[in-house]
């Protein structure tokens, strides 16, 4: 079987996480912009830290035979230092319009505050403008309101559903997002959020159909594994394998469009980027296509 990840930040996961990942069958990988752990303090952050997710990451990523997209926006997190948001906006159109960035993201609410609504809603008519899907945030706080409100902003705007991708559910929250027909994303977590035990059970009880399995590993404790392994059990637990194909591969596939963005991935570490090997000595391996 055939994986991707649809909501991972391998900026902050090794090169080990690579390689097994690659070997369980995973292809590709969606890295939302994200919040570093500790408030960043000055605009030139924001820039390096994108240009490093269309840049280097695609690089490393190309090195174990993985096709590495992303997603670029203000993450909920960040929208409340408002003079450093706003110039986190103005600099948003410049990657964008960047190959390999797949949808702005991951944005949406934390803490539930005016400011967030509003760099919510200035991003999504810049999704609008770029003609580009949404991935949304959901609240791990308060999270049935928070995504009831966030998909009235959203409709409020005039944004299709299917345009959307509501991330971080459970099973307060996936009926009414699915019944509003938005892509309704699960990220599995080794002791919160979401198990993968929970995760049969949602797929067993709610079906395929624009359901979507993503690990969201990072830089605390999260697994990368997480999607190659949920599919694992769904078998274990007689899930059928056209359900799982879609929850863990296709339906990622459909909701950012990256059919047409997929290319044969051969296999160079002889490359260099910016004169960095990944590597740090070893033999390269060369497998051509």
């Amino acid at each position: 079987m055939k994986f991707i990840d649809p909501h991972i930040h391998m900026s902050s996961r090794t090169t080990d996480d690579y390689e097994a990942m690659a070997a369980a069958g995973v292809k590709a990988v969606i890295e939302p912009a994200f919040w570093m752990g500790q408030p960043r303090t000055n605009i030139g952050s924001f820039t390096d830290y994108f240009a490093s997710l269309v840049g280097w990451e695609r690089f490393r990523a190309s090195q174990f035979g993985i096709q590495h997209f992303c997603t670029i926006g203000l993450n909920s997190k960040e929208a409340n230092n408002k003079a450093l948001a706003d110039e986190v906006i103005e600099i948003l159109p410049l990657f964008l319009a960047k190959e390999g960035v797949v949808a702005i993201g991951e944005i949406g609410f934390d803490d539930m505050s005016e400011l967030e609504e509003h760099y919510l809603r200035l991003q999504i008519e810049l999704a609008k403008d770029f003609s580009l899907p949404i991935m949304i945030h959901t609240p791990h706080r308060n999270k049935k309101h928070g995504t009831l409100r966030t998909m009235d902003i959203i409709e409020e705007h005039g944004v299709a559903p299917s345009e959307v991708v509501m991330d971080h559910n459970n099973e307060e929250t996936v009926q009414s997002v699915l019944d509003r027909g938005y892509w309704t994303a699960f990220t599995i977590y080794p002791k919160t959020k979401m198990g993968n035990e929970r995760m049969v059970e949602v797929v067993r009880k709610y079906g395929s159909e624009r359901i979507i399995v993503d690990s969201s590993a990072d830089w605390g404790v999260s697994d990368p594994m997480a999607v190659p392994k949920t599919a694992n059990l769904m078998k274990l637990r007689d899930i059928p394998e056209k359900d799982i194909h879609l929850t863990c591969y296709q339906n990622a596939v459909d909701a950012y469009r990256l059919e047409s963005l997929f290319k044969d991935q051969s296999i160079d570490q002889s490359q260099l980027y910016e004169d960095n090997s990944v590597l740090r000595g070893q033999t390269p391996k060369v497998e051509a296509l």
